[in-house]
Protein backbone atom coordinates (compact mmCIF):
# COMPACT_ATOMS: atom_id res chain seq x y z
CA UNK A 1 0.00 0.00 0.00
CA UNK A 2 2.71 2.47 0.96
CA UNK A 3 4.68 1.72 -2.19
CA UNK A 4 1.57 2.26 -4.29
CA UNK A 5 0.87 5.62 -2.66
CA UNK A 6 4.51 6.65 -3.04
CA UNK A 7 4.51 5.88 -6.74
CA UNK A 8 1.39 8.00 -7.24
CA UNK A 9 2.69 10.99 -5.26
CA UNK A 10 6.44 11.23 -4.74
CA UNK A 11 5.93 14.05 -2.21
CA UNK A 12 3.79 11.99 0.20
CA UNK A 13 6.62 10.78 2.39
CA UNK A 14 8.34 14.14 2.58
CA UNK A 15 6.26 15.93 5.16
CA UNK A 16 8.49 19.00 4.81
CA UNK A 17 7.54 19.28 1.16
CA UNK A 18 10.19 17.72 -0.94
CA UNK A 19 13.53 16.51 0.21
CA UNK A 20 13.52 13.94 2.95
CA UNK A 21 16.28 11.46 2.22
CA UNK A 22 14.52 8.49 3.76
CA UNK A 23 11.71 6.07 2.91
CA UNK A 24 9.41 4.97 5.71
CA UNK A 25 8.28 1.42 6.15
CA UNK A 26 5.47 2.58 8.44
CA UNK A 27 2.06 3.84 7.36
CA UNK A 28 1.24 7.48 6.77
CA UNK A 29 -0.81 7.51 10.00
CA UNK A 30 2.20 6.23 11.98
CA UNK A 31 4.36 9.01 10.56
CA UNK A 32 1.83 11.69 11.45
CA UNK A 33 1.62 10.31 14.95
CA UNK A 34 5.33 10.96 15.40
CA UNK A 35 5.11 14.62 14.37
CA UNK A 36 7.79 14.79 11.72
CA UNK A 37 8.06 11.06 11.51
CA UNK A 38 10.80 8.63 12.39
CA UNK A 39 12.58 6.97 9.50
CA UNK A 40 13.09 3.31 10.05
CA UNK A 41 15.30 2.23 7.22
CA UNK A 42 18.04 3.57 5.01
CA UNK A 43 16.73 4.04 1.48
CA UNK A 44 18.29 3.65 -1.86
CA UNK A 45 19.60 6.80 -3.51
CA UNK A 46 16.54 7.08 -5.76
CA UNK A 47 13.91 6.94 -3.06
CA UNK A 48 13.89 10.58 -2.05
CA UNK A 49 11.61 12.95 -3.85
CA UNK A 50 14.51 15.03 -5.07
CA UNK A 51 17.34 12.67 -4.33
CA UNK A 52 18.79 13.18 -7.79
CA UNK A 53 19.41 16.87 -7.08
CA UNK A 54 22.97 17.70 -6.15
CA UNK A 55 24.28 20.56 -4.02
CA UNK A 56 25.11 22.61 -7.14
CA UNK A 57 21.55 22.37 -8.48
CA UNK A 58 20.08 23.25 -5.09
CA UNK A 59 22.46 26.21 -4.85
CA UNK A 60 21.47 27.49 -8.30
CA UNK A 61 17.77 27.19 -7.37
CA UNK A 62 18.32 29.11 -4.14
CA UNK A 63 20.53 31.78 -5.72
CA UNK A 64 17.96 32.48 -8.44
CA UNK A 65 15.23 32.90 -5.82
CA UNK A 66 17.45 35.20 -3.76
CA UNK A 67 18.24 37.33 -6.81
CA UNK A 68 14.55 37.97 -7.47
CA UNK A 69 13.78 38.67 -3.81
CA UNK A 70 16.68 41.09 -3.31
CA UNK A 71 15.50 43.33 -6.17
CA UNK A 72 11.84 43.38 -5.12
CA UNK A 73 12.22 44.12 -1.39
CA UNK A 74 15.37 46.30 -1.36
CA UNK A 75 13.46 49.61 -0.88
CA UNK A 76 12.03 48.34 2.42
CA UNK A 77 15.52 47.31 3.50
CA UNK A 78 16.79 50.84 2.80
CA UNK A 79 13.92 52.37 4.77
CA UNK A 80 14.50 50.06 7.73
CA UNK A 81 18.23 50.81 7.78
CA UNK A 82 17.68 54.59 7.56
CA UNK A 83 15.30 54.52 10.54
CA UNK A 84 17.70 52.43 12.61
CA UNK A 85 20.71 54.54 11.61
CA UNK A 86 18.90 57.76 12.54
CA UNK A 87 18.06 56.29 15.96
CA UNK A 88 21.77 55.48 16.33
CA UNK A 89 22.72 59.12 15.77
CA UNK A 90 23.35 59.36 12.02
CA UNK A 91 22.38 62.89 11.00
CA UNK A 92 20.28 63.24 7.86
CA UNK A 93 20.07 67.04 8.00
CA UNK A 94 20.78 69.19 4.94
CA UNK A 95 24.29 70.74 4.74
CA UNK A 96 22.63 74.18 4.96
CA UNK A 97 20.95 73.47 8.30
CA UNK A 98 23.72 75.19 10.26
CA UNK A 99 26.05 78.11 9.57
CA UNK A 100 29.32 76.14 9.70
CA UNK A 101 28.10 73.62 7.14
CA UNK A 102 26.82 76.42 4.92
CA UNK A 103 30.21 78.13 4.92
CA UNK A 104 31.97 74.89 3.99
CA UNK A 105 29.37 73.90 1.44
CA UNK A 106 29.73 76.76 -1.04
CA UNK A 107 32.31 76.26 -3.75
CA UNK A 108 32.85 76.59 -7.50
CA UNK A 109 30.84 73.44 -8.21
CA UNK A 110 27.86 74.35 -6.06
CA UNK A 111 24.57 74.37 -7.97
CA UNK A 112 21.39 76.08 -6.85
CA UNK A 113 19.71 72.68 -7.01
CA UNK A 114 22.00 71.65 -4.18
CA UNK A 115 20.78 74.56 -2.03
CA UNK A 116 17.06 73.92 -2.15
CA UNK A 117 15.17 72.58 0.83
CA UNK A 118 12.97 69.58 0.34
CA UNK A 119 9.48 70.43 -0.94
CA UNK A 120 8.19 68.52 2.09
CA UNK A 121 9.73 71.10 4.42
CA UNK A 122 7.14 73.78 5.22
CA UNK A 123 9.34 75.58 7.77
CA UNK A 124 12.23 76.52 5.50
CA UNK A 125 13.47 80.07 6.03
CA UNK A 126 14.84 82.32 3.32
CA UNK A 127 18.18 84.07 3.70
CA UNK A 128 18.88 86.07 0.57
CA UNK A 129 18.47 83.63 -2.30
CA UNK A 130 19.32 80.54 -0.24
CA UNK A 131 16.82 78.31 1.52
CA UNK A 132 17.86 77.57 5.08
CA UNK A 133 16.61 74.16 6.11
CA UNK A 134 15.92 73.42 9.78
CA UNK A 135 17.35 70.01 10.79
CA UNK A 136 13.93 68.51 11.53
CA UNK A 137 12.98 68.91 7.85
CA UNK A 138 15.32 66.03 7.10
CA UNK A 139 14.52 63.80 10.05
CA UNK A 140 12.54 60.68 9.29
CA UNK A 141 9.24 60.35 11.12
CA UNK A 142 8.14 56.93 9.94
CA UNK A 143 8.21 54.39 7.14
CA UNK A 144 6.16 56.39 4.62
CA UNK A 145 8.06 59.57 5.50
CA UNK A 146 11.36 57.84 4.68
CA UNK A 147 10.01 56.76 1.30
CA UNK A 148 8.77 60.28 0.58
CA UNK A 149 11.95 62.07 1.59
CA UNK A 150 14.32 59.68 -0.16
CA UNK A 151 12.36 60.07 -3.40
CA UNK A 152 12.08 63.87 -3.15
CA UNK A 153 15.58 64.58 -1.80
CA UNK A 154 17.71 61.88 -3.43
CA UNK A 155 15.68 60.47 -6.28
CA UNK A 156 13.59 57.35 -6.84
CA UNK A 157 16.63 55.22 -7.72
CA UNK A 158 18.09 55.70 -4.21
CA UNK A 159 15.47 53.27 -2.90
CA UNK A 160 17.57 50.58 -4.56
CA UNK A 161 20.78 51.82 -2.91
CA UNK A 162 22.88 48.81 -1.97
CA UNK A 163 21.08 46.47 -4.36
CA UNK A 164 24.38 45.44 -5.94
CA UNK A 165 25.70 44.57 -2.49
CA UNK A 166 22.40 42.88 -1.68
CA UNK A 167 22.67 40.73 -4.78
CA UNK A 168 26.34 40.01 -4.13
CA UNK A 169 25.29 38.97 -0.64
CA UNK A 170 21.99 37.20 -1.29
CA UNK A 171 23.13 34.92 -4.09
CA UNK A 172 26.06 33.25 -2.28
CA UNK A 173 24.42 33.46 1.15
CA UNK A 174 21.14 31.82 0.15
CA UNK A 175 23.05 29.54 -2.21
CA UNK A 176 24.84 28.24 0.89
CA UNK A 177 21.94 28.56 3.32
CA UNK A 178 19.08 26.62 1.75
CA UNK A 179 21.07 23.67 0.32
CA UNK A 180 22.94 23.27 3.62
CA UNK A 181 19.63 23.41 5.47
CA UNK A 182 18.31 20.60 3.26
CA UNK A 183 21.38 18.45 3.91
CA UNK A 184 21.58 19.17 7.65
CA UNK A 185 17.87 18.57 8.20
CA UNK A 186 17.85 15.30 6.27
CA UNK A 187 20.83 14.01 8.25
CA UNK A 188 19.38 15.12 11.58
CA UNK A 189 15.94 13.66 10.86
CA UNK A 190 17.50 10.36 9.81
CA UNK A 191 19.79 10.18 12.84
CA UNK A 192 17.21 11.24 15.44
CA UNK A 193 14.53 9.09 13.84
CA UNK A 194 16.69 6.00 14.35
CA UNK A 195 18.08 6.88 17.79
CA UNK A 196 16.02 9.61 19.52
CA UNK A 197 12.58 9.90 17.84
CA UNK A 198 11.32 12.40 20.42
CA UNK A 199 13.92 14.94 19.24
CA UNK A 200 13.07 14.66 15.53
CA UNK A 201 10.59 17.60 15.51
CA UNK A 202 13.46 19.90 16.48
CA UNK A 203 15.61 18.94 13.46
CA UNK A 204 14.45 21.92 11.32
CA UNK A 205 15.28 24.32 14.16
CA UNK A 206 18.83 23.01 14.60
CA UNK A 207 19.47 22.61 10.87
CA UNK A 208 18.29 26.14 10.13
CA UNK A 209 20.52 27.61 12.84
CA UNK A 210 23.60 25.73 11.66
CA UNK A 211 23.05 26.56 7.97
CA UNK A 212 22.46 30.24 8.68
CA UNK A 213 25.58 30.49 10.83
CA UNK A 214 27.69 29.01 8.06
CA UNK A 215 26.24 31.39 5.46
CA UNK A 216 26.65 34.42 7.73
CA UNK A 217 30.33 33.80 8.50
CA UNK A 218 31.13 33.18 4.84
CA UNK A 219 29.67 36.41 3.44
CA UNK A 220 29.66 38.86 6.33
CA UNK A 221 31.87 41.66 4.87
CA UNK A 222 29.38 42.17 2.03
CA UNK A 223 26.59 42.49 4.61
CA UNK A 224 28.66 45.17 6.36
CA UNK A 225 29.09 47.07 3.08
CA UNK A 226 25.38 46.83 2.25
CA UNK A 227 24.30 48.26 5.59
CA UNK A 228 26.73 51.19 5.31
CA UNK A 229 25.71 51.91 1.73
CA UNK A 230 22.06 52.06 2.76
CA UNK A 231 22.59 53.98 6.00
CA UNK A 232 24.64 56.92 4.69
CA UNK A 233 23.61 59.25 1.90
CA UNK A 234 25.48 61.66 -0.36
CA UNK A 235 24.13 65.18 0.05
CA UNK A 236 25.79 66.81 -2.96
CA UNK A 237 24.07 66.19 -6.27
CA UNK A 238 26.22 64.75 -9.00
CA UNK A 239 28.47 62.88 -6.59
CA UNK A 240 28.44 59.14 -7.17
CA UNK A 241 28.00 57.13 -3.95
CA UNK A 242 30.76 54.60 -3.18
CA UNK A 243 30.23 51.01 -4.28
CA UNK A 244 30.82 47.78 -2.39
CA UNK A 245 34.60 47.68 -2.71
CA UNK A 246 35.03 51.39 -2.09
CA UNK A 247 32.92 51.10 1.04
CA UNK A 248 34.96 48.18 2.39
CA UNK A 249 38.27 49.85 1.52
CA UNK A 250 37.06 52.98 3.27
CA UNK A 251 36.32 51.00 6.42
CA UNK A 252 39.77 49.38 6.41
CA UNK A 253 41.68 52.57 5.62
CA UNK A 254 39.87 54.48 8.37
CA UNK A 255 40.86 51.92 10.98
CA UNK A 256 44.45 51.54 9.75
CA UNK A 257 44.94 55.32 9.70
CA UNK A 258 44.40 55.44 13.46
CA UNK A 259 46.73 54.25 16.20
CA UNK A 260 44.21 51.72 17.44
CA UNK A 261 45.82 48.82 15.60
CA UNK A 262 49.58 48.38 15.71
CA UNK A 263 49.32 45.33 13.48
CA UNK A 264 47.97 46.24 10.03
CA UNK A 265 46.74 42.69 9.48
CA UNK A 266 44.55 42.94 12.56
CA UNK A 267 42.91 45.99 11.03
CA UNK A 268 41.03 43.69 8.67
CA UNK A 269 39.12 42.40 11.69
CA UNK A 270 36.91 45.43 11.27
CA UNK A 271 35.34 43.77 8.21
CA UNK A 272 33.74 41.33 10.62
CA UNK A 273 32.64 44.03 13.07
CA UNK A 274 29.18 43.21 14.37
CA UNK A 275 29.20 39.61 13.16
CA UNK A 276 28.33 38.48 16.68
CA UNK A 277 25.25 40.71 16.56
CA UNK A 278 24.29 39.31 13.16
CA UNK A 279 24.68 35.73 14.36
CA UNK A 280 22.66 36.63 17.45
CA UNK A 281 19.94 37.85 15.07
CA UNK A 282 20.13 35.24 12.31
CA UNK A 283 20.37 32.08 14.42
CA UNK A 284 17.13 32.67 16.36
CA UNK A 285 15.53 34.05 13.19
CA UNK A 286 16.27 30.79 11.37
CA UNK A 287 15.18 28.72 14.35
CA UNK A 288 11.82 30.50 14.54
CA UNK A 289 11.42 30.60 10.76
CA UNK A 290 11.99 26.91 10.02
CA UNK A 291 10.17 25.58 13.07
CA UNK A 292 7.14 27.68 12.00
CA UNK A 293 7.38 27.07 8.26
CA UNK A 294 7.78 23.29 8.24
CA UNK A 295 4.53 22.28 10.01
CA UNK A 296 2.57 25.04 8.28
CA UNK A 297 3.50 24.07 4.73
CA UNK A 298 2.96 20.38 5.53
CA UNK A 299 -0.59 21.20 6.61
CA UNK A 300 -1.18 23.24 3.46
CA UNK A 301 0.29 20.56 1.18
CA UNK A 302 -1.70 17.94 3.06
CA UNK A 303 -4.90 19.69 1.99
CA UNK A 304 -3.87 19.18 -1.64
CA UNK A 305 -2.85 15.55 -1.20
CA UNK A 306 -2.06 13.67 -4.40
CA UNK A 307 -3.14 16.65 -6.51
CA UNK A 308 0.04 18.65 -5.78
CA UNK A 309 1.26 20.65 -8.78
CA UNK A 310 3.44 23.69 -9.38
CA UNK A 311 0.76 26.19 -8.36
CA UNK A 312 -0.15 24.40 -5.13
CA UNK A 313 3.53 24.02 -4.20
CA UNK A 314 4.12 27.70 -4.97
CA UNK A 315 1.09 28.80 -2.95
CA UNK A 316 1.76 26.57 0.07
CA UNK A 317 5.41 27.56 0.33
CA UNK A 318 4.81 31.26 -0.26
CA UNK A 319 2.05 31.40 2.36
CA UNK A 320 4.05 29.47 4.95
CA UNK A 321 7.21 31.44 4.17
CA UNK A 322 5.40 34.77 4.40
CA UNK A 323 3.92 34.01 7.83
CA UNK A 324 7.08 32.41 9.21
CA UNK A 325 9.32 35.19 7.90
CA UNK A 326 7.11 37.94 9.31
CA UNK A 327 6.93 36.28 12.72
CA UNK A 328 10.68 35.66 12.90
CA UNK A 329 11.49 39.21 11.73
CA UNK A 330 9.28 40.81 14.37
CA UNK A 331 10.67 38.64 17.17
CA UNK A 332 14.31 39.36 16.29
CA UNK A 333 13.97 43.10 15.55
CA UNK A 334 15.96 44.23 18.66
CA UNK A 335 18.91 42.14 17.50
CA UNK A 336 18.60 43.62 14.01
CA UNK A 337 18.76 47.13 15.50
CA UNK A 338 21.90 46.13 17.42
CA UNK A 339 23.44 44.67 14.26
CA UNK A 340 22.82 47.86 12.30
CA UNK A 341 24.27 50.02 15.06
CA UNK A 342 27.40 47.87 15.23
CA UNK A 343 27.88 48.00 11.47
CA UNK A 344 27.51 51.77 11.05
CA UNK A 345 29.76 52.65 14.00
CA UNK A 346 32.63 54.84 12.77
CA UNK A 347 34.69 55.06 15.95
CA UNK A 348 37.46 52.42 15.51
CA UNK A 349 37.74 51.85 19.27
CA UNK A 350 34.02 51.20 19.68
CA UNK A 351 33.96 49.14 16.47
CA UNK A 352 36.38 46.61 17.88
CA UNK A 353 35.42 46.66 21.56
CA UNK A 354 31.64 46.94 21.71
CA UNK A 355 29.71 43.74 22.30
CA UNK A 356 26.16 42.87 21.29
CA UNK A 357 25.04 42.93 24.91
CA UNK A 358 26.52 46.39 25.46
CA UNK A 359 24.89 47.63 22.27
CA UNK A 360 21.46 46.33 23.33
CA UNK A 361 21.81 47.97 26.73
CA UNK A 362 22.81 51.23 25.05
CA UNK A 363 19.77 51.09 22.77
CA UNK A 364 17.52 50.36 25.75
CA UNK A 365 18.99 53.27 27.68
CA UNK A 366 18.55 55.68 24.78
CA UNK A 367 15.12 54.66 23.51
CA UNK A 368 13.58 51.90 25.65
CA UNK A 369 11.24 49.41 23.99
CA UNK A 370 10.59 51.81 21.13
CA UNK A 371 14.31 52.02 20.43
CA UNK A 372 14.69 48.24 20.40
CA UNK A 373 11.93 47.93 17.81
CA UNK A 374 13.01 50.81 15.57
CA UNK A 375 12.16 49.94 11.96
CA UNK A 376 10.06 46.90 12.88
CA UNK A 377 7.39 47.88 10.31
CA UNK A 378 9.60 47.90 7.21
CA UNK A 379 11.61 44.96 8.57
CA UNK A 380 8.52 42.76 8.86
CA UNK A 381 7.15 44.18 5.60
CA UNK A 382 10.39 43.19 3.89
CA UNK A 383 10.97 39.80 5.55
CA UNK A 384 7.52 38.32 4.87
CA UNK A 385 7.48 38.71 1.08
CA UNK A 386 11.21 38.02 0.83
CA UNK A 387 10.97 34.74 2.74
CA UNK A 388 7.88 33.73 0.78
CA UNK A 389 9.50 34.49 -2.58
CA UNK A 390 12.75 32.71 -1.77
CA UNK A 391 11.30 29.48 -0.36
CA UNK A 392 8.51 29.17 -2.95
CA UNK A 393 10.81 29.77 -5.93
CA UNK A 394 13.39 27.40 -4.47
CA UNK A 395 10.88 24.60 -3.96
CA UNK A 396 9.22 25.09 -7.34
CA UNK A 397 12.57 24.82 -9.14
CA UNK A 398 13.35 21.67 -7.15
CA UNK A 399 9.94 20.27 -8.08
CA UNK A 400 10.50 20.97 -11.79
CA UNK A 401 14.01 19.49 -11.71
CA UNK A 402 12.74 16.40 -9.92
CA UNK A 403 10.11 15.78 -12.57
CA UNK A 404 12.69 16.39 -15.25
CA UNK A 405 14.91 13.66 -13.78
CA UNK A 406 11.93 11.37 -13.15
CA UNK A 407 10.86 11.46 -16.80
CA UNK A 408 14.36 11.37 -18.35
Amino acid sequence: MVESERSQNPWMNTMDGYDSAVVLETTVEDREGLGLGAPQAQPSSNSSSDGNLGIAERAVSAAGAAFLSAIIVNPLDVVKTRLQAQAAGVAYSHPLSNIISRMAYFGPRTMFADLRCSPSCTRAGIHGTVSICPPDCFQYKGTLDVFYKIIRQEGFARLWRGTNAGLALAVPTVGIYLPCYDVFRNCLEEFTGQHVPSVTPYAPLVAGSLARSLACVSCYPIELAKTRMQAFKVTQSGMKPPGVWQTLLGVISHVQSTSVQSNSVQGYRVLWTGMGAQLARDVPFSAIYWSTLEPMRRKLLGLVGDEADVLSILGANFSAGFVAGSLAAGATCPLDVAKTRRQIEKDPVRQLRMTTRQTLLEIWRDGGIKGLFTGVGPRVGRAGPSAGIVISCYEVVKYVLHHHYATS
